[in-house]
């Protein structure tokens, strides 16, 4: 066998290029005699305003291959990406703003994409482009609340631990545009959604916090959602009192299944964690190894499930001599202490293997007494946008060398891991997994590798 960090790294590319934006639009969206067909569905152009809206980190190369459908079609629109993001466009105006924690870029491309949507008649068509990111990327809060509300809001649920659905529970009761909110400012327009999803379970109501889909929550499931995780006291007190009114029946509720506007909506998932985890098994039986890939999708906080993937890699290894690979989809939390230091999930769960694998190394040597180690072990873990956490890393990869290479730089892992500062304790080892922004967003992966 080759490196397998080469291996980890041809795998995880693999799987990004199955879920590229641009080609999942151009596979299943064709136009032919001024009709528009996906999904088993067709949808007139002839007489038709076309507006096409975007927003999340997959957006622009959506709507790079939109713009190749239907060119001057076109009308106008708004996309909405995150800095570093934007990709030219010949017919819609592109806009970054801030993620996770939304900015006032933001709310102005908010107001600037609903008003591309204003006004428009039941023949017209407005394609919208959703993926992950779109919650905090297009900020739009209802009256009475402030961007400062919302980023308060933001902080305190990124910082509690809460997970993408916890997270979007709450946020979607703050905004006019989340939780069916979009469908409203298109109406009596015909509304097409195409998404690359980045949530567990791929559930349109959590995607993007639902701009497109009816909101099955309520005012009383976000208050729970305060309460689980003990910021209720720490909201900012216009978002407390709104929460508050919403209980009390006295805010109108997000858009719900019944509503009739919804009869003018299609949904159209293109791309999955899913289709991300096939294309990386294909890729390792390819290089050559027994591949499994996990039943359910990983979720939880970071550093335990790092440490539990491991062990099921460690499992697989001990089951026999042939090269052996493992691989599991989802997104897990970490959930900060008052202080901490630079990293994000994926770097976190490296970082974690690579202690275990130390502790581990520790004990099988020299007494023997824990089962020695396999000749070839790397895991790698990556965020499939590119970015983990507020860094410029899409991850980190870990093997039997990465706390040797760390102590060898002067860093003190177990210490690092501690504080969760996982970031400068990787680029000190070499182990930091570097893409740059990848175009698309369909969660996370974790690659096992195993050999002799």
């Amino acid at each position: 066998m080759t490196d397998g960090r080469a291996h980890a790294r041809e795998i995880f590319q693999t799987a990004l290029a199955a879920v590229e934006p641009a080609a999942a639009v151009l596979a299943q969206v064709h136009i032919t005699d001024g009709q528009l067909h996906v999904a088993g569905k067709t949808f007139p152009l002839d007489g038709a305003r076309i507006v096409v809206v975007g927003m999340g980190k997959a957006s622009p190369a959506m709507a790079q291959a939109i713009e190749q459908l239907l060119g001057s079609r076109i009308s106008g629109g708004v996309v909405i990406t995150k800095y570093g993001h934007a990709l030219p466009l010949k017919h819609l105006q592109v806009c970054e703003s801030a993620h996770p924690v939304p900015d006032e870029a933001g709310v102005r491309a908010a107001s600037l994409l609903e008003e591309s949507v204003h006004g428009l008649r039941p023949q017209d068509l407005v394609i919208c482009l959703l993926s992950g990111g779109a919650s905090a990327l297009m900020p739009a809060p209802r009256v009475g609340i402030t961007l400062a509300d919302k980023q308060a809001v933001a902080r305190l649920l990124l910082s509690s631990g809460a997970d993408i659905t916890a997270m979007n529970t709450v946020r979607k009761k703050l905004s006019r545009l989340k939780a069916g909110g979009l469908v409203r400012a298109c109406h009596p327009a015909r509304l097409l959604c195409l998404a690359i999803s980045d949530v567990i379970g791929d559930d349109w109501s959590i995607i993007g916090s639902g701009p497109t889909s009816p909101d099955p929550s309520t005012f009383a499931h976000a208050w729970r959602v305060v309460e689980r995780f003990a910021i209720g006291d720490r909201l900012p007190p216009s978002v407390r009192a709104l929460l508050t009114r919403g209980l009390d029946g006295q805010e109108a509720e997000t858009l719900k299944p019944q509503d009739p506007a919804l009869a003018r909506v299609t949904n159209v998932l293109l791309a999955s964690n899913r289709q991300a985890v096939a294309a990386a098994a294909a890729c390792a039986t390819r290089l050559g190894y027994l591949v499994t890939t996990e039943p359910s999708p990983m979720e939880g906080e970071a550093r335990p499930q790092g440490e539990a993937f491991l062990g099921r890699v460690l499992a697989d290894a001990a089951a026999g001599p042939e090269p052996r690979c493992r691989i599991a989809g989802g997104e897990t939390t970490v959930t900060l202490g008052a202080g901490h230091g630079l990293g994000g999930r994926n770097q976190e769960i490296a970082l974690a293997v690579g202690v275990a694998l130390a502790r581990l190394e520790a004990s099988a040597a020299p007494s023997g007494s824990s089962a020695p180690l396999p000749a070839q072990l790397t895991v790698l873990a990556g965020g499939t946008d590119g970015t983990d956490g507020p860094t410029d890393a899409a991850g980190g990869i870990a093997d039997r060398g990465t706390v040797l290479r760390a102590t060898a730089a002067g860093q003190d892992a177990a210490a690092a891991l501690a504080r969760h500062d996982a970031y400068h304790l990787l680029k000190a080892s070499g182990d930091l997994l570097m893409t740059g922004p990848t175009g698309t967003n369909v969660m996370d992966l974790l690659i096992g590798l195993s050999a002799g």
